[in-house]
């Protein structure tokens, strides 16, 4: 099977299987770091696997001639979609199979258009969003964050030129000065991580692909994974009693109530858990351990196939490409 086929198939596999394995290793929150790599690894492997596929199959087909083809490849798959594409099965197979081919690599054009499109769309309505804060709000030089004169309690960051953490007056009331530091540390912690930028590519991936459920669910779990992070951060500046309390005031929980309206209202409930109750040192060791392996194994699994591939190019004699 050529090393092109291999890709194809490691690419869905990945897609159908990690997501399971991922939210049930990483979303306890035990090691969110670990868990954001994991992610990440699986999404970006399997995008550049079925790229690579597609390029790798085309140029076996553009460069395989007939005359330096030794006897062993004469049934192997990849010769016979060499001859296919020659036209040695007829007018009517490569037609096919060129017509095929040309719409996958017009279905591949599309989706990295429409990717393009909606990273520049969001990356738009984010510095337009930042502009109008710092217009409708009054810049505080002591916090350096834009407050905005609103009652109800809010606080995030605009990535842009400049980066922007605005935070309302509400918040100002219901925080004293250590949580309020607390938040902002939160804050600027996705804006020093650059979190924006694995937002808006796994959105982007989730908005262009949206029936594959690696990019979906992957979108949902690296904004929550990454929330998670920039607890840790401003946890390890101010406390985690402190972050604590803080999303505590802000999110009107008390005692052993926790508002269930909405997914904002859960996933809150969820940190504010993880904060009061940190996992034991040896989940987060088990949980380190299986992450790290997974993202290990999204990494070197396509990287080895596509090194196999290039020194089959080189030497004249693809590794993969043997009869079966």
């Amino acid at each position: 099977m050529s090393v092109a086929a291999c890709l194809l198939l490691y690419g869905f596999a990945v897609a159908v299987l990690a997501p399971r394995l991922l939210c049930l290793v990483g979303h306890s929150g035990a090691a969110p770091h670990f868990a954001l790599a994991a992610w990440m690894s699986a999404i970006a492997t399997t995008v550049l696997a079925w790229v690579a596929a597609l390029v790798i199959l085309v140029v076996d087909l553009l460069t395989h001639q007939i005359s330096s083809v030794p006897e062993r490849f004469v049934n192997s798959c990849l010769w016979h979609l060499h001859d296919a594409w020659i036209g040695s099965y007829g007018a009517g197979v490569q037609i096919g199979l060129w017509l095929l081919t040309g719409l996958v690599g017009l279905a591949m054009t599309v989706v990295a258009i429409r990717l393009c499109r909606t990273l520049l769309r969001a990356r738009r309505v984010t510095l337009e969003h930042g502009r109008m804060a710092r217009i409708a709000g009054r810049h505080h030089p002591g916090l350096d964050a834009v407050i905005l004169e609103v009652d109800q309690p809010a606080a995030y960051c605009v990535a842009g030129k400049p980066h922007t953490v605005v935070v309302s007056r509400g918040v100002l009331a219901a925080l004293d000065e250590q949580h309020l530091e607390a938040v902002l540390s939160h804050e600027r912690a996705h804006l020093a991580g650059r979190h924006h930028l694995l937002l808006g590519l796994t959105r982007g991936l989730a908005t262009v692909m949206p029936r594959i459920n690696l990019f979906t669910l992957g979108a949902a779990e690296v904004a929550w994974l990454l929330e998670m992070v920039a607890d840790d951060a401003a946890a390890r500046a101010h406390g985690r009693d402190t972050v604590l309390q803080a999303l505590l005031a802000l999110s009107g929980i008390t005692g052993e109530s926790a508002p269930q309206r909405g997914t904002a209202e859960v996933a809150l409930t969820a940190r504010v858990a993880r904060l009061a109750k940190p996992a034991t040192m040896p989940v987060r060791a088990r949980a380190r351990l299986t992450l790290t392996a997974a993202a290990t194994t999204a990494t070197l699994v396509p990287l080895a196939a596509v090194v196999a591939a290039a020194v089959g190019f080189v030497i004249g004699d693809p590794i993969f490409d043997n009869q079966h």
